[in-house]
């Protein structure tokens, strides 16, 4: 009788084990079908992905919404919409841009933009962008005759700031007095940048500098040489694009490739 009453014991010890290790499996029990916590564990990283911290509080709302999409896949099985031609075309759409999206992943996992690279790079824009910045001022009108007017106005005291907001058409800058802020000359049009590096500061274009957009009086404030940012403070950028024009000729390699008829 003792043998039995411990036989017994260790049997039901054995199916509460069981019994725990598959709830430890799965967060709960829907209508019969278990919901594996897998399903929550995958939510989980997709958040923590996104940069959002995955509190206590968090995980009891992702399992609320594991259990509920449960209930819904549940009732959407039950009116056979799994069979429809329009899940089947958005399960394939799905599939299609998963696989793509992990293939790009791998690619960019295995082709690594290095420190050497991102270096050459900040060194070809430091070389395009170094030397020297103007702060300048300009006022742009329609016709030669009005910027000629303009010139021999502010040469008899006109104040530069009052003419541009009144009459210049870059109503950007015109609003603001005409001032362009700091720049290097060759972010501007050839034209008005051949003329901005012959000016000193404080001088104004004796006459029009024409350029696609009309005639623009300038006149430069400052001279100062280039505020560069760090290699640290740009690297982040340099890093995304170089690895967005990678991955794009990447891509254009496997167009060019491909057999298409």
């Amino acid at each position: 009788m003792k043998k039995q009453l411990l036989l017994a014991t260790a049997v039901a010890s054995l199916l509460s084990l069981g019994a725990q290790g598959v709830w430890a499996q799965n967060i709960a029990i829907v209508n019969g079908k278990a919901v594996p916590k897998t399903r929550l564990d995958s939510l989980a990283q997709q958040v923590a992905k996104s940069g959002r911290p995955v509190t206590p509080e968090m995980q009891a709302q992702l399992r609320e919404e594991v259990i509920a999409r449960e209930v819904f896949m549940q009732e959407a099985e039950k009116q056979g919409l799994s069979s429809s031609e329009d899940y089947k075309v958005q399960m394939e759409l799905a599939r299609q841009t998963i696989l793509i999206r992990a293939l790009f992943a791998d690619y960019q996992k295995k082709n690594p933009v290095t420190d050497e690279e991102l270096k050459a790079e900040y060194a070809k824009f430091a070389a395009s962008n170094g030397g020297k910045e103007y702060k300048a001022r300009h006022i742009l009108v329609e016709k030669e005759a009005d910027a000629k007017a303009i010139i021999a106005s502010l040469k008899k005291g006109g104040k530069f700031e009052d003419i541009a907001k009144k009459q210049s058409k870059d109503a950007g800058s015109g609003a603001n007095g005409g001032d362009l802020d700091w720049a290097n000359p060759s972010s501007y049009v050839p034209e008005f940048s051949e003329a901005l590096l012959k000016l000193s500061k404080g001088q104004l274009t004796d006459t029009p500098v024409k350029s696609q957009f009309g005639y623009h009086i300038i006149r430069v404030d400052d001279i100062r040489t280039a505020q560069l940012p760090e290699f640290e403070q740009l690297k982040p950028q340099i890093t995304q694009q170089m690895e967005q024009q990678r991955l794009a000729a990447f891509q254009q390699g496997l167009r060019d490739k491909a057999k298409v008829e």
